[in-house]
């Protein structure tokens, strides 16, 4: 499994985020504390957004804490709109197109969980992405045949009727190849204005998820505070900083919208 995170609001350095909190995601990598492995070292990504309506994309299978041409990136670039994640590998190669966030036109999409015995689901799942977007798929893992689907099911058009129906249709194929194993499936996707998270799993036992609530502040390596902007969204597989009432769970079966500054929160299910 993996952890994630994802930002929108008033452009700031990835590094406000990424590398400096108490519990950065550079952090987590090493030391987390709210997932099945505490060592997320299988390699990272990080997407962010600019004046180009597509986004900018760095994905390394090094550790993030060993990559000093991410930490030197991370301190210059700056963005209102950005995802990044850290790997840890679940039966796929540790190679840099398995590497998170994915891309496809103005879209980026990353993932923690897992398609039980993906295996035996990768063939039929594979051949269920509409023809068209076939080519574009650069990797092995389950998580892009996950975002495929999710366009090929409309997620240019209507993002929540898609992530429904695309984990309707996982759901289904699972159930019709007799495989008893959940679908985990804690995942964040962006057009490069808004944002849509996902917490939901078959037994309704899903990996952890918050969103950031007031949060004015983040407490540093070094000790102090660094402000964030007012209209600052974070959404975390978990805390970045101790300040806990700063932070707010998703719910389980959930979908979070994050547009203009504001969180909302509703009921998710598959559609079928």
């Amino acid at each position: 499994m993996c952890r994630w995170l994802a930002y929108s609001g008033s452009p700031l350095k990835l590094s406000a985020l990424l590398t400096r909190p108490n519990h950065s995601l550079i952090d987590q990598s090493r030391h987390a504390t709210q997932n099945i492995e505490s060592l997320n070292g299988d390699g990272f990504g990080v997407g962010w957004y600019g004046e180009d309506p597509t986004p900018g994309v760095y994905r390394d299978t090094h550790p993030a804490w060993n990559d000093t041409n991410f930490l030197h990136l991370a301190e210059h670039v700056r963005s209102g709109l950005f995802l990044a994640h850290i790997r840890a590998a679940t039966g796929t190669p540790v190679q840099k197109t398995n590497c998170h966030p994915f891309s496809f036109e103005n879209w980026l999409f990353q993932h923690n969980g897992s398609v039980p015995d993906f295996r035996s689901l990768k063939r039929q799942l594979l051949f269920d992405i509409d023809p068209e977007l076939f080519p574009y798929l650069e990797g092995s893992t389950d998580s892009e045949i996950l975002f495929f689907l999710a366009i090929t099911f409309g997620l240019r058009d209507d993002p929540p009727t898609a992530l429904a129906r695309m984990i309707g249709h996982v759901e289904q194929t699972r159930t019709a190849a007799g495989i008893q194993e959940p679908i985990f499936f804690s995942a964040c996707t962006t057009d490069g204005e808004r944002l849509w998270a996902v917490r939901y799993s078959s037994n309704q036992q899903s990996r952890t998820l918050y969103h950031s609530c007031h949060l004015g502040a983040l407490h540093d390596i070094d000790g102090t505070y660094d402000a964030l902007p007012s209209d600052a969204i974070i959404v975390v597989s978990e805390p970045l900083d101790d300040l806990t009432k700063h932070w707010k769970a998703v719910p389980e079966s959930s979908l979070l919208i994050v547009e203009e500054g504001r969180a909302k929160v509703l009921p998710f299910s598959p559609d079928s």
